[in-house]
């Protein structure tokens, strides 16, 4: 089947890069942190934050072990992405089943970072999307958007454009699954204690096979623990720039 759970890290048209803690206990969602700061992706004109609601598949990783037969880069160590093209803004934390349609592959400073391109079942269209072409007809000039967000996100902090596999073709649905189902099996190793995962917290509740397994109640006492959530800091007024540069 093309549907699958989806962990929403990041709402549509929101700019905080919220992520999965991988090194946390029990991997809470996140703010990344960078030079001692709140992470912000920048509005790259004509875009305004994410434009997807975007997350993750859980029990997925892209292993840096594993050199990737098409791409011929490691994995970035997290999750795979999902970008979710429904209408509905969904809340951070959120799971939702999505319909999988596509797949594009980022080279994001050397590594594989597949995102994967879906849409929530529940979404009144839904039905009418079956593979990425459904997408170009569908919704036009929203995977060319996407292509572009991608390669240009991260200009206004001084780096270069990202790069694509494929020359930033979309792959369709059935090569698609074949990544997650790839990156399954990674995961299912890294949880069994078969692969190293470095300083990933594999910590879970649900895996009983996996002797990273711990029951309710030291998972209770691993939350409580945490220290209490502070006043949010106000967003910098930064953020809400809107960057201009012209396209190489």
């Amino acid at each position: 089947q093309n549907v699958f759970n989806m962990v929403v890290e990041v709402p549509r048209w929101t700019n905080a890069k919220m992520e999965i803690a991988t090194k946390d206990p029990l991997n809470p969602i996140k703010q990344d942190v960078k030079k001692g700061k709140l992470r912000y992706v920048a509005n790259v004109f004509p875009h305004k934050g994410y434009i997807w609601n975007y997350g993750a598949i859980p029990q997925t990783w892209e292993d840096p072990g594993h050199k990737d037969e098409n791409t011929g880069c490691c994995g970035d160590n997290d999750p795979i992405d999902v970008c979710e093209i429904g209408s509905k803004v969904c809340s951070r934390g959120e799971v939702i089943k999505v319909k999988v349609l596509g797949t594009l592959a980022l080279i994001d400073e050397g590594e594989t970072d597949w995102k994967i391109i879906a849409i929530n079942v529940e979404d009144p269209e839904a039905d009418h999307y079956s593979d990425i072409n459904d997408v170009r007809r569908m919704k036009p000039g929203y995977l060319e958007a996407t292509v572009d967000w991608f390669r240009r996100y991260k200009v206004p902090d001084g780096k270069p454009e990202n790069q694509f596999a494929f020359n930033g073709e979309f792959k369709d649905k059935d090569f698609a699954i074949n990544v997650i189902k790839s990156t399954h099996k990674h995961w299912k190793a890294l949880v069994a204690k078969k692969t190293d995962g470095g300083e990933i917290n594999c910590t879970n509740l649900t895996v009983s096979d996996s002797p990273f397994c711990c029951s309710q109640e030291c998972a209770k006492a691993t939350v409580e623990a945490a220290p209490p959530c502070k006043a949010a800091n106000p967003i910098p007024p930064e953020v809400d720039k809107w960057f201009y540069y012209e396209k190489n």
